[in-house]
């Protein structure tokens, strides 16, 4: 977990406060266009992370590989009398961002237009390994937050598109969505059962040799 080499560690330290802070500022528009002032009363609708990061999720995140921001307070209710889909497009809205975030940072892989070297200081990232972290991260943000588990962002996606029985279970089950989530992080891999691995690297390589073209 703490092994990180320096490098690294900045590459993560300035990708998280880039990535959350978009993921999370990108809630708080979606859901002020739909007429919720909630994120705006409580200062959310802004690109300054002091706003949006968690310090315990931030340092998880880090050295774990999970963790989380601050959660957009938005009002279902003040959502829902715009458009029935509205608390969907908001919930879609973060992990969308950190999708658009990975497109961004792949063009300039693509295009061969980054150094592979840093003026020779062996304690920075180069450009190019940054990127790809940067574009690796932002993927992997996006797909562990589509899924449809509480308080994860692909709860409410499900809900919004499944067949009324299953929204009903999924609503029912909610409440019990973080305990599941972190049974499933932290207790899971040590009885060698790692359910994020199983559903997720396979998608989250793909699109990494998407986007980057191979590399």
């Amino acid at each position: 977990m703490f092994d990180l080499d320096l490098p690294t560690l900045i590459s993560r330290i300035i990708i998280l406060i880039i990535a959350f802070t978009v993921h999370e500022f990108s809630h708080a528009k979606v859901a002020d266009l739909f007429g919720d002032m909630t994120p705006r009363a409580n200062g959310r609708l802004t690109l300054n992370p002091l706003r949006h990061l968690d310090p315990m999720g931030s340092l998880l995140l880090l050295f774990a590989g999970f963790g989380w921001a601050r959660p957009v307070p938005v009002n279902p209710y003040a959502l829902s009398r715009r458009a029935p889909s509205a608390l969907m497009w908001v919930s879609l809205a973060g992990p969308a961002s950190n999708f658009f975030l990975a497109i961004l940072g792949a063009i300039p892989l693509r295009a061969g237009i980054l150094p592979t070297s840093f003026g020779g200081a062996a304690f920075l990232p180069t450009p190019v390994d940054f990127m790809f972290e940067f574009v690796w991260v932002n993927l992997a943000l996006m797909l562990f937050n589509l899924i449809p588990l509480a308080p994860l962002d692909g709860s409410k996606i499900a809900e919004y598109f499944a067949p009324p029985s299953l929204a009903r279970v999924l609503e029912t089950i909610a409440p019990y969505g973080p305990v599941i989530l972190l049974a499933v992080v932290f207790i899971g891999p040590r009885l060698g059962l790692n359910i994020f691995d199983l559903i997720m690297t396979q998608p989250l390589i793909n699109l990494y040799l998407l986007l980057t073209g191979g590399f």
